[in-house]
């Protein structure tokens, strides 16, 4: 390799780390103030939080192979009974990530600035967990088990199936967003669902986690 090659290929990398650890803290951030709520907002549970981290009791399948890009349009859960519509999200001037509006509970935000659903590495996607009088699309994620399904419909007419294989709460004062973000496994697809949890603090009217659910591609049908 020449001296200009090296070089190109140093200055490649090192704008690649900069953009991952700048969208790290903005992800990092979001992590933060997604627990954030509006004022006057009721203190509802979280669903079932003990059950998070339980091991799978499941053999759990082998990845598919990635797909290529595709938007997303629609996530479904089956075991929870959720079909909803799937939105593109940006960071906000803070270099956060940017949840749906609280007054489309029903809505999931999809991470645009990063990898589409189905592609190699990790899709982020974010939803509420409630609303000042109801539950909102992720309020039941957190009583999801390894080896449930996960399906996004995609604007190339195909759909990817997810199967979870891991369920976190991660704590807001110890928030690690590689963790969180990061891969679990070169070369797979894999998903992630975020929304609030832990519990709820009355005074700083915020919650005091994020639920992290986790999944990979394990296949695809049109």
């Amino acid at each position: 390799m020449s001296d200009h090659e090296e070089r190109s290929t140093g200055t490649g990398r090192l704008v690649t780390g900069m953009a991952w650890a700048v969208l790290l803290l903005g992800l990092w951030l979001w992590g933060r103030e997604m627990t954030d709520v509006p004022s006057g907002m009721a203190e509802p549970t979280t669903g079932d939080m003990a059950a998070v981290g339980r091991p799978p009791d499941v053999e759990l399948p082998p990845a598919h192979r990635p797909l290529g890009d595709a938007l997303p349009q629609r996530l479904d859960i089956p075991g929870l009974g959720i079909q909803a519509p799937v939105v593109a999200r940006g960071l906000d001037a803070a270099g956060a990530l940017d949840p749906p509006p609280f007054d489309q509970p029903g809505v999931v935000g999809w991470y645009a600035g990063g990898v589409k659903p189905g592609a190699a590495g990790t899709a982020l996607m974010v939803g509420h967990v409630d609303t000042e009088t109801r539950p909102a699309v992720f309020y039941k994620i957190s009583a999801m088990r390894p080896g449930q399904k996960i399906r996004v419909f995609r604007d190339d007419a195909k759909v990817a199936e997810f199967t979870v294989d891991d369920v976190q709460v991660l704590t807001r004062d110890r928030f690690d967003a590689h963790q969180a973000y990061g891969p679990r496994r070169s070369g797979r697809a894999e998903l992630r669902l975020i929304t609030c949890g832990g519990t709820f603090d009355r005074t700083t009217k915020s919650y005091t986690a994020n639920v992290v659910v986790s999944a990979y591609l394990t296949g695809t049908r049109a």
